[in-house]
């Protein structure tokens, strides 16, 4: 079935979308997104936290299919990000225009037919030239477990297990663009991941909402660029604003690896929201009515994986390579890409 895609085109139609570049710059300084939450448990300990999409970008290539080393293609999806607001707590001023925004909200709506929106999240993702994003569903919610408690991958099989439906949070994504550049379109799947992608190119004061959790999707390559001619980019490092137009790419002891002009980047800011049927419904989540636990959810998998044959009984070990099974068994990526012509 097909999944609801909204287009936003103006998003704001006034100053609002010049302010997001303004705050962008303000903000100051972007960490790798690697940097960001780390959960670890029994289960899969030691994988990436997104392990899904990290080997499934290894084995293809990526969109544009490439054939390099783990070491390049490392270098091509190390982007930066930075949240602007979680919870509706604003951590710039100047967020709340985009955070509380009415027609993401309507747009919500309509992605998942329910009526009661609670905008949570909004966060830049910024890629310097060569860099993608590999194709993946975002990290969902359920009552009790999210990406502060899990490990993001085991959110992701969770969702796509279809075993926890009755606990997902319903979450609308608005991708929402603040100036043009070379490349980057965003590669989305709405008719699912057997059926042909779609493309979208970016465009300045633009959006889309839609369901990303559910949704595979990507984003192409940030202009062409040849593996030798990629920064040196390692853990740790940082983008941050120069002063005028100047973007540095710095180590953590500040040496400089890269600069760029702001026009080579690419700057899309994500909305998120909550999405309920009703109040008693926002209520339970609220009051944390009726929330996961990580063994009840592990053993569910573990029970499904062995009614399966997939594993030989309930009393398998809880460790890395369950974690490696879970995702082998329940997250199907899309096997075809966009034409990048």
């Amino acid at each position: 079935m097909s999944s609801t895609t909204v287009v936003l085109d103006p998003l704001f139609g006034d100053g609002t979308a010049r302010s997001m570049v303004e705050l962008c710059a303000r903000f100051g300084r972007y960490r790798m997104y690697l940097e960001h939450e780390r959960i670890e448990t029994d289960v899969g300990r030691g994988l990436a936290q997104r392990q899904d999409a990290v080997g499934n970008f290894l084995a293809t290539g990526g969109l544009a299919g490439a054939d390099e080393t783990p070491s390049t293609l490392a270098v091509r999806t190390s982007y930066f990000r930075e949240e602007y607001a979680y919870g509706q707590t604003p951590r710039i001023d100047g967020i709340e225009p985009f955070l509380h925004h009415e027609a993401f909200v309507e747009a919500a709506r309509a992605v998942h037919g329910r009526p009661v929106v609670e905008p949570a999240i909004a966060y830049a993702n910024l890629m310097v030239p060569g860099q993608e994003l590999a194709v993946h569903t975002d990290v969902p919610e359920f009552r009790g477990a999210n990406r502060k408690r899990f490990p993001q991958w085991l959110l992701v099989v969770m969702h796509h297990s279809g075993l926890f439906e009755e606990h997902r949070m319903p979450i609308a994504t608005g991708i929402a663009w603040f100036h043009d550049c070379d490349g980057g379109a965003l590669a989305y799947w709405p008719d699912g991941p057997g059926a042909a992608p779609s493309r979208h190119a970016v465009r300045f004061d633009t959006a889309m909402v839609l369901d990303t959790d559910s949704v595979f999707h990507g984003v192409e390559r940030v202009a062409h660029v040849p593996p030798e001619e990629l920064p040196r980019l390692r853990p740790g490092m940082t983008l941050e604003h120069a002063g005028g137009s100047e973007w540095v790419v710095r180590t953590a002891d500040g040496g400089e690896v890269a600069r760029y002009e702001w026009a080579e980047l690419r700057f899309s800011v994500s909305w998120k929201a909550y999405c309920f049927a009703d109040e008693r419904e926002r209520d339970a989540w609220r009051t944390r009515a009726d929330d996961l636990s990580l063994d009840v959810v592990v053993d569910r998998l573990v029970a499904d994986l062995a009614a399966r044959g997939r594993v030989p009984g309930p009393d398998v070990p809880r460790d890395r390579e369950l974690g490696l099974v879970l995702i082998d068994e329940y997250v199907r990526f899309p096997s075809t890409a966009p034409s990048t012509g």
